[in-house]
């Protein structure tokens, strides 16, 4: 019997990797959608990482005319480009860990975001979304 015991944690173990896997795959897709559904009307769309303390979360990331909205199953969410007092690229988060592509750094309200995009995207968001520094004359190496 002990055989019955090992072939149910294998089979546990292979259900519970089949359900990760659906999920992330299902996501990505959900993303796309939102991608596909914001290009119409959007400056720059892309796929990116919202970067959260230690946490990566996979987001559609839009520039709209008024506001960046960031969004994913879980999360609705939008800055209006209005009260973003500053936007920064970076090839590191502001905790000093580097990143595959660029980092899209924007502070409003004393509140910093940062979203990690491949280096194509972040150059397209550059271009339309240029930096951007606080009146205070204090610039950021970047």
């Amino acid at each position: 019997m002990p055989w019955l015991t090992t072939v149910t944690i294998v089979g546990v173990v292979v259900l519970a990797a089949l359900v990760w896997l659906f999920i992330r795959t299902r996501s990505k897709d959900l993303i796309e959608e939102m991608m596909t559904k914001r290009r119409a009307t959007a400056k720059a769309v892309a796929r990116a990482e919202f970067l959260e303390g230690p946490n990566r979360i996979p987001v559609a990331l839009s520039l709209m005319d008024d506001r960046i909205v960031y969004e994913n199953p879980d999360i609705d969410a939008y800055l209006e480009t209005k009260n973003i007092e500053e936007i920064e690229y970076d090839d590191e988060t502001s905790t000093g860990h580097s990143v595959h592509g660029r980092v899209l750094r924007l502070r409003s309200h004393g509140h910093t975001f940062e979203f990690e995009l491949d280096g194509p995207m972040a150059h397209h968001f550059e271009t339309v979304l240029p930096a951007k520094h606080s009146d205070s004359g204090q610039r950021r190496a970047g």
